[in-house]
């Protein structure tokens, strides 16, 4: 339960917001937002000082600074008791991004002609991901500590679909954005960009081509000349001050994240010089079909066949990564940036086997890093059986007290540790037990399997993911008090809202804990100049497009519920 709830307004537009702003929910809101500020030690930066706010999505929309959203507490899982903010011993603070899904925009291997279908084949934004995220890491360095706890932030970890279609250009930027350095944009043509939106093909919106006739232009979409050529611009990217810890997801080790990547010939698609930008609808239909139902998906006539085909400059560094060539980047001496070394990966990791690890979080914090990928194909995954017995003795080794599989209590000498886990998958997306090519005779478990292993364990306090590309937090409770746990689930950073979030933990001295979860964006602007073509322009362009696009869906904003919380727990070291 939460001792405030309310249904964000941020998507109702400019009109509903202005008369929200004169009723008695606002004055609500308003007491709400005063109450967060005297709780917090800072609001600056996050979504507590202010939120990206839109009109209606019926036609284009630009945004603005729109109220923040206050502290929900949420006694789900324990109750609250008062004066817990005087005697608060902050434990940790960390941020989570997901679903970066650096793109290559201009890749022969890609199907944007199935977004009638498949929304997430094209957005409208793709090709300025790399100088967005950058400036989303410029947040995390600007805000530099928890708002209530004031702690310094011990890291970052991303959870998974880094990279959109598991390239090596992909894995390059995506490195280079988090550790610092230059960056250019670009593959194929270095001095041209060579993607759908500057075809004149009607089924993309064309920012430099007037009067294509495309859907995005009938709802607004602005003419933007040399925006294209913009982002394929050269920029420095500053990288994270604090360590990153890296997740593995689905678009890192699969084609577009839904097709098996050990297709023969595939490495020639990538790195060729013919590109698929149009079907008739009939076919596009049935090879969309193909993919969300993965039944006999056409291979051949998703990349060839008859249709629109555009020719471009070939470029070897399309070629898609293995998972131990993903761990391997990772390993490289020249991608440490602020550190760890592999961040999170080790030698043990480098053959792309077993990309599941643990690491300090902070002192008596441990986090445990899960691959929920397969590579069978299906965007959804599971976890093998070995890797869920090695997260069962992992939590044993570090439990003086958990309950057995018949749930009886069991207890040993052994020294107390808090556990985080992090994941790609969410609880309920972990469905897909297609058999993994890595260990093909491993059994695979579903969602309800492993939540069901983490309620056997008092000390895990919450398990951290994304893949939805929705803002969602779910109490999962036990048989005992102390056996509840939070699964917190974020927004991406490619489609709207384009959220990432901190986490703070804290002790309250009280026999509970409190997790604190704050949403931040980018740092740009709301609203920039269309002639505006810097670093902090395109970062802004690429929210406010991703507001606008035809296949946008607002839902992923989530509820107060799920922004900014105070999540209650049972300390089960007391």
């Amino acid at each position: 339960m939460a001792e405030l709830t309310r249904r964000t307004f941020a998507t109702a537009g400019a009109a509903g917001v202005g008369l929200l702003l004169c009723t008695p929910t606002a004055n609500a809101l308003d007491r709400a937002l005063r109450l967060t500020s005297a709780r917090s030690v800072t609001t600056a930066g996050t979504t507590l000082e202010q939120v990206a706010t839109g009109g209606a999505t019926s036609t284009y929309s630009r945004l603005s600074a729109g109220p923040g959203w206050p502290l929900v507490v949420r006694s789900d899982l324990a109750t609250p008791k008062s004066g817990r903010d005087d005697r608060r011993r902050a434990l940790s603070a960390f941020v989570q991004f997901t679903d970066l899904h650096i793109t290559d925009a201009e890749s022969p291997a890609r199907f944007e002609y199935l977004h009638p279908y498949i929304g997430s084949a094209h957005r409208p934004q793709e090709a300025l991901g790399t100088v967005a995220t950058s400036a989303l890491v410029e947040r995390v360095n600007s805000v530099r500590q928890g708002p209530f706890t004031g702690r310094p932030f011990d890291l970052m970890v991303t959870t998974g679909d880094n990279t959109d279609n598991h390239e090596l250009i992909e894995l390059e930027w995506f490195l280079k954005v988090l550790n610092g350095g230059t960056v250019t944009p670009n593959s194929g043509d270095a001095n041209a960009y060579e993607g759908v939106q500057a075809s004149g093909n009607d089924e993309y919106w064309n920012p430099s081509i007037p009067g294509v006739g495309d859907q995005y232009s009938a709802k607004g979409f602005p003419q933007l000349p040399g925006l294209l050529e913009a982002g394929m611009k050269a920029f420095t990217a500053p990288g994270l001050d604090v360590p990153w810890f890296c997740t593995f997801g689905n678009h890192d080790d699969s084609i577009v994240g839904s097709l098996p990547a050990n297709i023969p010939g595939i490495d020639a698609w990538y790195t060729g010089k013919y590109k698929v930008i149009g079907k008739d609808e009939t076919t596009s239909k049935k090879l969309a079909d193909a993919i969300k139902s993965g039944s006999g998906v056409p291979v051949a006539e998703l990349f060839g066949g008859s249709g629109t085909i555009r020719e471009v400059t070939p470029d070897a560094r399309r070629r898609p990564f293995s998972t131990g060539e993903f761990v391997r980047a990772h390993l490289d001496a020249a991608n440490t940036g602020p550190g760890p070394v592999g961040h999170g990966f080790t030698s043990a990791n480098a053959d792309g086997q077993n990309v599941y690890y643990t690491f300090r979080i902070a002192p008596g914090i441990t986090g445990i890093s899960l691959d929920t990928t397969t590579d069978a194909g299906f965007a959804d995954g599971s976890i093998g059986l070995a890797q869920y017995s090695w997260v069962e003795s992992t939590l044993k080794r570090g439990s003086s007290t958990y309950y057995d599989f018949f749930g009886r209590k069991v207890t040993h000498a052994v020294t107390d540790e808090l556990f985080l886990l992090f994941s790609h998958h969410t609880s309920g997306s972990m469905g897909n037990l297609l058999p993994d090519s890595r260990h093909l005779l491993d059994p695979r478990l579903d969602g309800n399997a492993f939540v069901a292993l983490l309620n056997r364990f008092p000390n895990v306090l919450a398990w951290v993911n994304g893949h939805t590309h929705l803002n969602k937090i779910t109490a999962h409770a036990g048989n005992t008090p102390q056996q509840g746990f939070w699964e917190i689930n974020t927004a991406s950073h490619v489609d709207f809202p384009q959220h990432a979030r901190i986490v703070e933990v804290a002790d309250n001295a009280d026999g509970t804990l409190s997790l604190f979860t704050t949403l931040i964006e980018a740092e740009a602007p709301y609203a920039v100049d269309y002639d505006a073509r810097t670093p902090q322009a395109l970062a802004s362009l690429y929210r406010e497009l991703s507001y606008n696009d035809i296949h946008v869906d607002l839902d992923r904003v989530g509820a107060a519920t799920d922004h900014n919380t105070e999540l209650l727990l049972v300390n089960p070291l007391s």
